[in-house]
């Protein structure tokens, strides 16, 4: 049984690895309400000693003190090293957020969501962009999506790059079509090209569900200028969002046929689309790590199932090590 906290009692959160992300993590936790902030645990003596002088937090010596002092934890070390550290966590009975991907293989997701489960331990996987407003709006708005494109571009940059860019950063965007489209995947075609690193840099790939939709999603490390958007049509409108300035436009059938017939009496001329509203999508910006870390927190607290649970950020990662696969082996036959 998980275990149930009062509503006034603070939960113990801590985190490993305080890197250019990890750092975020412990900002939030610093200053949340209902979080006691234990501490961090991080590699970097000097790094450690910054990081808990800033926040005025104690930096533990090892895995093991910080689980003795935590409730909760975050794990945002590389992807590579996911599953050596939430594991020991997990059996110290530890409630986790481990940053996306969830590991760097379903060998060891398999063996992070028995661990948890045999531990009686929640697991939240870092797929920020479910907490973005955008997605709020999408998640209300999108009932049957028959076409999505989502375009992700970073610029060069040495972390990350232990992975691939589809497990980097297309993996944001294949859990969000998941969520969206909600039906099981029909054919997968991806291809990609590395150019600096010794994985993938660049990748496309298609994706057909069972219940018809496709989804086009596009993914670089590669780019001068950082850009996250999607596209998102079906039958009554189409939507236009971008998740890195939290904004976006919402074009519905209805006004389309309405400017038809306004062409048909003579009130709008052909070409003329100015006459088609274009609504501008009311969007309450929040920082999406803040709002993630809330929902986790509350989680935790409530002793409920995390919006973006283990299961979730496991087949998010089979997609993506499969749109993987298939990159490398288009690559092998061009050799």
């Amino acid at each position: 049984m998980l275990k149930f906290f009062k509503k006034d009692e603070k939960i113990r959160c801590g985190v490993v690895g305080t890197g250019s992300l990890g750092q975020h993590h412990a900002r939030i936790y610093a200053g949340m309400k209902g979080v006691d902030f234990a501490g961090i645990y991080e590699a970097n003596p000097e790094r450690a000693k910054e990081i808990s002088a800033l926040h005025n937090c104690r930096a533990f010596s090892s895995l093991d003190e910080l689980a003795d002092a935590c409730d909760a934890v975050s794990v945002v070390v590389p992807t590579d090293k996911h599953a050596q550290v939430a594991l020991p966590l997990l059996a110290k009975g530890c409630h986790l957020l481990i940053e996306k991907p969830l590991c760097a293989s379903l060998e060891e997701a398999s063996q992070v969501l028995a661990a948890a489960q045999s531990n009686n331990c929640l697991v939240q996987v870092g797929h920020v962009e479910h907490f973005n407003p955008v997605m709020s709006f999408l998640e209300k708005e999108i009932n049957r999506p028959g076409y999505i494109t989502t375009e992700r571009l970073g610029t060069y940059q040495t972390r990350g790059t232990e992975v691939g860019v589809v497990l980097d950063l297309m993996i944001h965007d294949i859990g969000i079509v998941l969520a969206l489209v909600k039906s099981p995947i029909l054919k997968i075609d991806a291809m990609g090209i590395n150019i600096l690193s010794k994985t993938e840099d660049i990748a496309n790939a298609r994706i057909e569900f069972e219940n018809g939709c496709v989804a086009n999603l596009s993914a670089s490390r590669l780019s001068l200028k950082r850009n996250r958007e999607i596209r998102v049509f079906q039958e009554n409108a189409y939507l236009s969002l971008d998740f890195m300035n939290q904004k976006g436009h919402l074009v519905k059938k209805s006004d389309i046929i309405a400017y038809g017939l306004k062409m048909k009496v003579g009130l709008a001329k052909a070409g003329d689309v100015s006459s088609i509203p274009v609504i501008d999508i009311p969007i309450e910006k929040g920082e999406p790590l803040a709002l993630e870390l809330s929902s986790f927190v509350s989680s935790v607290r409530e002793a409920k199932q995390p919006k973006v649970g283990a299961a979730l950020g496991k087949t998010a990662l089979e997609v993506a090590i499969t749109i993987t696969e298939q990159i490398r082996a288009k690559a092998e036959k061009m050799k």
